[in-house]
């Protein structure tokens, strides 16, 4: 039978053990950072996609404003319009999905090159890290 001080320090030993190895697991994880709204502005098809929304936005106002003219019910008018910005939101993100892949795939590339396994935006971060905005951007831009 172990006496109470035996048992005691053992207790200690285990409780540093676990503690020693949940500190190896963090230091395992490197992690990264990105301005995703930088890199999204910086994409080369990112101005083009713009104009798309754009466009695509003021037919739908066109489209609700012509079919809210016909209409006398307040309820009606209020789906219609409500329809169309449905419509115009998934519109912009079916455009927007492409760009999405390519940083995606542009900030996996980086942060394998640079071994970093965690990558948050820099809105997350409140200390350390390693940003890795510009090597995404350059690496977007190179495709």
């Amino acid at each position: 039978m172990f006496s109470p001080k035996k048992m005691a320090a053992c207790l200690m030993v285990a409780c540093l053990l676990s503690f020693m190895t949940v500190n190896i697991a963090y230091a395992a994880d490197v992690m990264g950072y990105v301005d995703l709204q930088k890199i999204v502005f910086q994409h080369p098809k990112f101005a083009q996609v713009q104009k798309q929304i754009k466009d695509i936005m003021a037919k739908k106002q066109q489209e609700a404003k012509t079919a809210i003219d016909k209409e006398n019910d307040d309820k009606k008018k209020a789906q219609i319009f409500q329809t169309k910005r449905q419509e115009a939101a998934n519109e912009e993100r079916k455009l927007m999905e492409p760009l999405m892949k390519d940083v995606n795939i542009a900030i996996r590339k980086v942060a394998n090159a640079k071994k970093i396994t965690v990558v948050v935006d820099k809105g997350a971060v409140f200390y350390g890290g390693t940003e890795i905005t510009q090597d995404v951007i350059t690496e977007i831009k190179k495709n």
